[in-house]
């Protein structure tokens, strides 16, 4: 299960990614909104209890830049959010971060080419090897603060 979710400028673009990974065999858990104003930092929460909890594997985070989505869902330990814009990043967020969570901005993407990206995000495995060790940094820092 993936969960996806965004703030009020991100509602077109999630609709759009959502009709795309469904035709592509995805099942995906829509957090909201559905176009109420809402505050970024309560949606990427709102994602990242769910992934903590277990219930989504990973997550699609929108907002105007996908910037304030990213900051907010770095602040939850065991989430690692990636702003993606484009495809090497997306690709290589997964194969040497394992990245959890992507953010995209609705304002900076088209929706065509934010469907391409969910899609390499999603179908694109951790590499691990040399790659784990540095996750495994990552979350020592992470408990260490």
């Amino acid at each position: 299960m993936i969960a996806i979710g965004c703030d009020h400028a991100g509602v077109e673009m999630k609709k759009a990614i959502i009709e795309a990974l469904t035709e592509k065999g995805f099942e995906l858990k829509d957090l909201g909104t559905d176009g109420e104003p809402c505050d970024y930092p309560v949606m990427a929460e709102k994602l990242c209890k769910e992934i903590l909890a277990g219930s989504c594997e990973k997550g699609i985070l929108i907002c105007g830049t996908g910037i304030g989505m990213s900051i907010a869902a770095n602040k939850f330990k065991g989430i690692r959010a990636a702003l993606c814009s484009d495809s090497f990043s997306t690709k290589f967020t997964r194969l040497h971060n394992d990245a959890n969570v992507m953010c995209m901005g609705a304002r900076t993407l088209g929706p065509g080419l934010a469907c391409e990206l969910a899609e390499i995000f999603l179908t694109t495995e951790f590499e691990g090897g040399r790659h784990q060790r540095r996750v495994d940094l990552i979350t020592a820092i992470e408990n260490n603060n």
